[in-house]
């Protein structure tokens, strides 16, 4: 074959190459567009899914959790608790007894989900042992119980349990590891509700001690997590317990409702645009200063 009929045929085939080749890269980068918009339906599809998994999660947590405002004879409780993330770590229940209602508040170290997952399991702890006794340190302590003796790796949390007498206003406590509650008397008296022990999670054993304190016409009591203390603003400055004191003390005398939103209305214009650095709750007791 001459050499010019092979450069001929090169230079055809070459030809060739050229005219086919564009078309290959477009059906090439269809093929990969499509691919993608399949991924990215299934991917909004899974995010769906998660988002409605997560909405059915936080409306068990809230059906969990004690009604936001009731009464007993002369007493209002009222709670609310904020997740900083879709599923709270805090939780509020109220389980009756035949001595009065036993309160519970708790606080899982952590938050989002996991903390959330946790929660459930915590609340379900306490509500065993609190239909075993009513004493509020023997709940604790077997809750403790409970949670050492777990295999898993278990968050340690607070809790703040209290059992109270509608009839005489005397309210049993204990406090594991738990900021304490604040107790304002009308007389404008404050106490520190902090008798109890460790964090649960901690040591098996660990011993608690139970406080007592009666709850007079007007009094109020406060029970928090630390989610409150720790809200920051624009300077990095904690809102604390001073702040609490204070907004409680101008509060004071509106119903255990209009209390806490007010100092939840505190902490926020405190807090501004600085979003939650934990999750918050507030559980406010009030007895009446009229008979009933």
């Amino acid at each position: 074959m001459s050499q010019t009929r092979l450069n001929g045929g090169l230079a055809a085939r070459r030809a060739v190459d050229v005219r086919i080749s564009p078309p290959q890269r477009r059906t090439s980068n269809k093929s990969r567009r499509v691919d993608l918009e399949g991924k990215l339906t299934a991917l909004q599809k899974d995010y769906a899914e998660l988002h409605t998994a997560i909405f059915e999660a936080a409306q068990v947590h809230r059906r969990l959790c004690a009604p936001r405002l009731v009464s007993y004879g002369e007493f209002e409780i009222a709670s609310e608790i904020f997740a900083v993330r879709h599923l709270a770590g805090d939780f509020f229940t109220i389980k009756d007894s035949n001595r009065g209602p036993i309160l519970a508040l708790g606080d899982i170290c952590g938050k989002g989900l996991a903390a959330g997952m946790w929660t459930t399991h915590l609340v379900g702890l306490v509500a065993t042992r609190a239909a075993v006794s009513s004493e509020p340190e023997s709940i604790v302590a077997g809750v403790n119980r409970d949670v050492c003796l777990m295999t898993s790796a278990v968050p340690l949390a607070s809790l703040f349990v209290a059992r109270l007498d509608p009839a005489t206003g005397m309210l049993d406590y204990c406090s594991a590891g738990h900021p304490p509650a604040l107790l304002l008397r009308a007389n404008g008296k404050l106490e520190l509700l902090s008798d109890g022990g460790l964090l649960l999670g901690v040591i098996p054993a660990a011993p608690y001690i139970g406080g007592r304190v009666e709850l007079g016409r007007g009094d109020v009591l406060l029970a928090y997590s630390d989610g409150v203390l720790e809200s920051v603003n624009q300077a990095d400055e904690e809102f604390g317990y001073a702040r609490i004191e204070a907004q409680l003390r101008r509060a004071r005398t509106d119903s255990a409702d209009a209390l806490l939103f007010s100092v939840l209305g505190a902490v926020q214009d405190f807090a501004a645009t600085r979003p939650l650095a934990d999750d918050m709750s507030l559980v406010i007791v009030r007895r009446s200063t009229q008979i009933h």
